[in-house]
């Protein structure tokens, strides 16, 4: 045989070589929830990949026997080649398994490789009419080679039959959606993060804290309760005798509203218009109490513990601003403020889911509910101002406090949190 025929046949093995390589490589990387994505608009290329990626060892097994056999007879005709060049010399089939070994390096198994990974697409949907076509016609080979691969697994405790299936959990997703950032809007992040977060989060989480309350107790004056009535920035309100645990109903202000400048006005009038009060144990899933609302066509309750004591109220919005998170006031959105120095100023009120979603911080969530209480728990007492710690490896300072709490802390920036040792 000629050398211009070995050399041939040498470069028709090492594009070969190259296509087996990057093929292998362009499948595997293959993004699985694009390709099904594919499948559903009836890509061709695609839908021939995912027939053949459901029995990935079976196209494993035929990409590694066709490019063992064109690579070691891409090596059979390198030692041929070399032995007619240099008979003479008894190095020179070392000398040419060594270029072969460099070249096929670079050529078949390094750029091909390379390539795949950076665009697998552009690889992985025509090979995938070619394997179809050589499982076909190898696959008693295929099966021969994939049977005994599963015998030597099974010695060593390998179960072949259960193939595990790609799927994402929570934290996964998570993450998924806060890379997509050229995908969609910071607003439509945010929104899918709260809807992943409902399953975990309980109206505790987001209810308005019993000392941050307002209602209208019926010991007080009429005058004193119009007066209220009147400059209330809710449109709903508990009404109470003496304290929130003894609450009679809801009042709905448009409701009281129409009667209050009525010269009969009196305390009957206002307990005429109340609706029933909805009690939520404090334990209740966010998810669960929303569909509760719908169902029942209710927009507010009060959160009470295990004793039936009320520890807080909940309504229709907070829930929705927990999928939302656009329904906020402006006093809301004080209360996280990021500083030049790259530091938070934190109003400890703040709740630490409602920090973590802002800062993108890790934060525990199932003890304390606000930033004061997991310092306090932290710290096992109220700490004077100017005190530094650092918490669950956030350094942080106290700038504001009183007998009862924290009122404002100011988290380091990251460089400085790092450095910092406390």
């Amino acid at each position: 045989m000629p050398l211009s025929m070995l050399f041939g046949i040498l470069l028709l093995m090492l594009i070969l070589s190259a296509f087996f390589s990057g093929s292998e490589t362009s499948l595997m990387t293959l993004n699985r929830y694009r390709l099904r994505h594919l499948v559903k608009l009836k890509h061709s290329g695609a839908i021939k990949a995912h027939k053949l990626l459901q029995r990935p060892d079976r196209v494993l097994g035929l990409i590694l026997l066709c490019n063992n056999f064109v690579n070691n007879f891409a090596s059979s005709i390198a030692t041929v080649i070399a032995i007619k060049l240099y008979a003479d010399e008894e190095s020179s089939v070392a000398i040419a398994a060594a270029l072969l070994t460099l070249v096929m390096l670079i050529f078949s198994e390094v750029t091909p490789k390379t390539l795949a990974t950076i665009k697998p697409e552009l690889l992985a949907f025509p090979s995938a009419w070619v394997y179809t076509l050589l499982l076909k016609i190898f696959y008693p080979l295929v099966w021969l080679v994939n049977t005994l691969a599963h015998c030597l697994l099974r010695q060593i405790g390998v179960d072949t039959t259960k193939t595990a299936h790609e799927s994402l959990n929570k934290d996964e997703l998570k993450s998924i959606i806060s890379e997509a950032e050229n995908v969609m809007p910071t607003r439509y992040q945010k929104m899918l993060l709260g809807i992943l977060d409902l399953e975990s989060a309980t109206v505790e989480d987001i209810m308005t804290p019993r000392n941050e309350i307002v209602g209208i107790d019926l010991e007080l004056p009429i005058e004193t309760i119009i007066n209220e009535i009147k400059h209330s920035p809710h449109t709903r309100l508990p009404v109470y005798k003496q304290n929130v645990d003894r609450v009679v109903g809801f009042l709905h202000l448009r409701k009281v509203l129409i009667e209050i400048h009525h010269e009969n006005f009196d305390k009957q009038t206002i307990i005429s218009l109340l609706s029933q009060p909805t009690f939520i144990p404090e334990s209740t899933p966010v998810h669960t109490q929303m569909l509760r609302f719908k169902s029942e066509k209710i927009r507010i309750g009060l959160v009470v513990d295990e004793y039936g004591d009320v520890q807080g109220l909940v309504t229709l919005d907070d829930l929705l601003q927990e999928i939302v998170g656009e329904l906020i006031t402006e006093e809301e959105e004080n209360t996280v403020r990021l500083q030049s120095d790259g530091g938070y100023l934190v109003d400890a009120s703040v709740t630490v889911r409602e920090l973590n979603r802002i800062t993108q911080w890790a934060l525990p969530t199932e003890g304390p509910k606000t930033v004061n209480g997991l310092i306090l728990d932290f710290m096992e007492t109220i700490p004077n101002i100017g005190t530094s710690i650092r918490l669950h490896g956030y350094a942080l300072e106290i700038l504001e406090s009183d007998q009862n709490s924290v009122k404002l802390v100011k988290f380091l920036p990251h460089d400085k949190n790092e450095k910092l040792t406390f």
